[in-house]
């Protein structure tokens, strides 16, 4: 018995030992709202989850393994507040999963993560990517993440930072097919925040090279105190494996956020892609929306989208190529 007793109390002091050495935090999105859409043809009204940013918990934590090395991981769960089923085709940790290590160098991360074209892309966006702005309706940010990638972030160095990421296809007897690699570089310092970034994915049909796609984005934001501005540029180009264009666009990004009133924020932007490989294929959105902070972690949010699709063109789930599509939504969005 004094035995047991004794084993229980070691047990318990080395079970307290890892758990002040280790911190995990909770954290999450609920985000809820109404949404009227128009796909140029039919209107449509319902209740929908991740307006302004998805629906998510995550479980992010920390371990000192001393000398300023840090293990590190995060797994972060997405799901539809309006009917809760799973986001990401039901995975469970659809949004990002990784692992890995932080200290002085850097971070060096494994596992499902962001693109470096789709972060760099998060901060030149007025709306953030959500919204009925979202730039990526029309920039491409090849699917936001990633699987099988190793993702290496670079400390800042006077205002510079910097990430590589590379993602394995996974393809056997290939190294290349299906895999994507991406890079980003960014300088911040005052008021003004420059980014630059590029992606390439080998696109492939089962372990057969069908070509690639390849897109370099460049831009920046300047805070002016009453108003930051936002701008973006993007060169997209697809090949098939012949070396055949298949896609050859440009992308840019005109917007304005700014502070009203103390809790509210007005949110503004003109997107217009600009086709290169077909005529009358050239698409143009339209933006204006609104947030309105009722606490630090509570907000309403308020946005209007409109495309003008050309006759050969069918962005923003337009009914088919040259319609018109619309929305408008209202909602609530809460952190925790």
């Amino acid at each position: 018995m004094k035995k047991s007793l004794i084993a229980l109390a070691v047990l318990g002091t080395v079970a307290g030992t890892a758990i002040a050495q280790t911190n995990v935090t909770i954290y999450g999105i609920a985000d809820a709202g109404i949404s009227r859409s128009n796909n140029g043809v039919t209107k449509t009204t319902s209740l929908d989850s991740g307006i302004q940013s998805g629906s998510r918990i995550g479980f992010r934590g920390t371990e000192d393994l001393g000398g300023g090395l840090n293990a590190i991981f995060l797994l972060e769960n997405g799901f539809s507040i309006d009917n809760g089923t799973q986001g990401q085709g039901g995975r469970l940790f659809g949004r990002q999963a990784f692992v890995g290590l932080q200290g002085g160098f850097g971070a060096l991360k494994l596992g499902r993560q962001y693109n470096p074209i789709r972060s760099a892309l998060d901060t030149l966006d007025p709306f953030n990517l959500g919204l009925a702005g979202n730039a990526s309706f029309v920039f491409n940010v090849y699917g936001d993440r990633a699987d099988n990638t190793i993702n290496y972030t670079t400390p800042t160095f006077g205002g510079f930072t910097g990430q590589l990421a590379y993602s394995f296809g996974e393809v056997a007897g290939s190294n290349s097919t299906g895999s994507q690699l991406g890079a980003s570089a960014g300088y911040a310092a005052g008021p003004i925040n420059v980014l630059v970034a590029h992606h390439k994915q080998n696109l492939a049909t089962g372990a057969v090279d069908t070509g690639d796609a390849k897109t370099t984005l460049l831009g920046g934001t300047y805070n002016f105190g009453v108003a930051k501005a936002h701008l973006a540029y993007a060169w997209n180009k697809n090949n098939t494996a012949a070396g055949v264009a298949t896609a050859d666009s440009n992308d840019l990004l005109v917007g304005l956020s700014a502070p009203i009133g103390g809790a509210g924020t007005i949110l503004a932007s003109y997107i217009r892609r600009s086709d290169d490989l077909v005529n009358n294929r050239d698409t143009n959105l339209w933006a204006l929306g609104y947030t309105h902070n009722l606490s630090k972690r509570t907000n309403l949010y308020t946005s209007i989208g409109k495309t003008r699709n050309d006759g050969l063109a069918a962005l923003n789930g337009a009914a088919s190529a040259g319609r018109d599509p619309s929305v408008f939504n209202v909602g609530v969005r809460h952190k925790f």
